[in-house]
């Protein structure tokens, strides 16, 4: 489904069965197909059936990505459909596991906003942007919902801006302010006999539009492709081609990171990085109807393994190991180099 398909003209029935047999095909990207999936499921209403989905990844012996993301979609949906307690177990088991990832803590905010639970969702807010950017210089690009929701809900609780609310703002690009979008009494206006207040409050929700619009602009991140030590070995080896793109192993790591420092200097947003696999790369070539030998291949190889959900973001978290996989935290490890 592309994502400017208007929504009425989906099947969102028919797209989650397509997406659970393309997940039977690709048992590697089982996680995040399955995932999209069941959120056609929940568009389509048929909760009980997304739900089925996000037990079958818990229970599977292939151990998730992200499971942290896949309990809190699961507590989200149980309470749209009346399993109220059974959601606020799931709601508290997340926060107790202090995930490094923003988003199982926006979606658990957003389930108890969304059930009038303002102060337990101003909580919950908090509590994963003090884990995720006490001294970090800048916020990662996958945190900004974070900021950005928590400055909804203080708003409505009539809190007085701090520090993050500040931040939120300043990372926030539309032409009108988060305080202007985030305003309690907007609902008010959209009953007013005023034109004056009515076009105020269109211009409003034509800049939330843009910001969403903004969002789904990148469904992916812009990743750049990283092979391990092995698998850079076994493609060399197998392409003899390709060791012009890669002269050492320690020169395609110092690399990646140049690369997405560079591109997060010139402002590009929601960067990431994909670890690919000589049959997965064989199979990807083999589709294209191309040698593997070609090295325009890679960049495309990137993208793909990124549609289908393999992308990590960078950089990592606070505190997170390094992406190369070294064992060390990012910060000692690929962190601390200076870019050359």
């Amino acid at each position: 489904m592309r994502p400017d398909t208007p929504a009425e003209n989906v099947d969102h029935t028919a797209e989650a069965a397509r997406l659970e047999r393309t997940a039977g095909l690709y048992p590697e990207d089982a996680e995040a197909l399955l995932l999209r999936a069941a959120a056609h499921l929940e568009l389509s209403g048929d909760r009980p059936a997304a739900t089925a989905l996000y037990d079958r990844l818990l229970s599977s012996s292939t151990p998730l990505e992200d499971p942290h993301l896949v309990r809190a979609l699961k507590a989200s949906n149980l309470w749209e459909y009346g399993h109220e307690a059974e959601a606020r177990a799931i709601i508290d088991g997340v926060r107790a596991a202090s995930p490094r990832d923003a988003a199982p803590w926006v979606i658990i905010a957003e389930a108890l906003e969304s059930h009038d639970e303002l102060e337990a969702a101003q909580e919950t807010f908090t509590e994963g942007a003090r884990l995720l950017l006490t001294d970090v210089p800048e916020p990662p690009y996958s945190t900004h919902p974070l900021l950005f929701g928590r400055h909804r809900v203080r708003r409505m609780l009539g809190l007085a801006h701090d520090d993050w609310d500040t931040l939120a703002d300043t990372l926030h690009s539309m032409p009108i302010s988060l305080d202007e979008l985030h305003d309690p009494k907007r609902v008010w206006s959209l009953g007013s006999d005023n034109p004056a207040e009515l076009e105020a409050e269109i211009s409003r929700l034509r800049a939330e539009l843009g910001a969403y619009r903004e969002a789904l602009s990148r469904p992916f991140p812009v990743a750049i492709l990283h092979w391990t030590a092995d698998e850079l070995t076994e493609l060399v080896t197998a392409y003899p081609p390709l060791s012009a793109e890669y002269p050492s192993y320690e020169d395609h790591l110092a690399t990646i990171e140049d690369s997405l420092r560079e591109l997060s200097s010139s402002g590009t947003p929601n960067l990431g990085i994909v670890t690919g696999t000589v049959p997965s790369y064989e199979a990807f070539a083999a589709s294209e109807g191309s040698s593997p030998e070609d090295p325009t291949l890679l960049p495309q190889y990137a993208t793909t393994l990124a549609a289908r959900g393999r992308a990590v973001a960078w950089p990592p978290q606070r505190g997170a190991g390094c992406w190369c996989g070294s064992g060390q935290a990012y910060g000692e490890c690929h962190g601390a180099q200076t870019p050359a």
